[in-house]
């Protein structure tokens, strides 16, 4: 299927560290494009793929499961270590999940993580139904384009399908189980209003991570932060905890 405008991957060439950015359920690069430019102006080399199943139309994300998103992820973070002494990785919602779980697999991999509304669970009892609604029901209403700024808009579809999301829950149980792998220094985006994500993602990860992880809550943003008031300090943010976490390994 030819690609909405605006979903496609980019890649931009930078200096020896590497960033590879990773988008959420239903969502395309688009979601990160102005992060992604931030961070090659402060000089890094950066990498966002486009998932399996994003940015055309949402049946076709019904076709793809969670280990063809992190298969995507993986294969592009394998290449751009390659080419860079140290990589990044950074996600919002699902795209932080595949970073954690990348993150557990990889622990001396990984220089480091930065999340925005990392998602590894949701306490509703309506998920006890997912495996057999999932087969009866293709989609629900989409979860795209949560925020709170005039004007600015996510590229993701209107649906969610089930059986991808139902594939995302089971990507969470492994995360979860294996927070504790984790060794790379994180830094947290949380949303204080987020329609997506609940507070107890966040509140998961600060209890079970062992790493050095440092939570910032972004007051003016709902759950695409990236595109909205709060961006700012997301992009300064990371991009100057690359540099400290660099600098630390560099004196190290």
């Amino acid at each position: 299927m030819p690609l909405l405008p605006g979903a496609e991957p980019f890649t931009f060439d930078g200096g020896p560290v590497g960033v590879l950015l990773v988008h959420g359920l239903t969502g395309s690069p688009q979601s990160l494009r102005p992060w992604g430019q931030h961070l090659a102006a402060g000089g890094l080399t950066v990498v966002c793929p486009r998932l399996p199943g994003h940015g055309t139309r949402w049946p076709d994300l019904n076709l793809t499961r969670w280990p063809d998103w992190y298969g995507e992820a993986e294969h592009a973070f394998t290449a751009l270590r390659a080419r860079c002494d140290r990589v990044f990785v950074m996600g919002l919602s699902m795209g932080a999940t595949l970073a954690l779980r990348l993150a557990e697999l990889r622990p001396d991999e990984v220089a480091g993580l930065v999340l925005v509304n990392p998602s590894i669970q949701m306490m509703d009892r309506r998920l006890m139904a997912l495996p057999l609604l999932k087969w009866v029901l293709p989609s629900f209403p989409g979860i795209a384009s949560d925020i709170k700024k005039p004007g600015s808009r996510e590229l993701a579809y209107d649906r969610l399908p089930l059986k991808a999301f139902a594939s995302l829950t089971q990507l969470w149980r492994l995360v979860r189980a294996d927070l504790g792998r984790v060794t790379a220094p994180t830094l947290l985006f949380r949303s204080a209003e987020d329609h997506v994500v609940q507070a107890v993602n966040a509140e998961t990860l600060l209890g079970a991570m062992r790493c050095p992880i440092e939570q910032r809550v972004l007051a003016e943003s709902y759950h695409v932060a990236t595109l909205d008031n709060d961006a700012a300090a997301i992009f300064d943010g990371s991009l100057e905890f690359v540099r400290s976490v660099s600098q630390t390994v560099v004196s190290g």
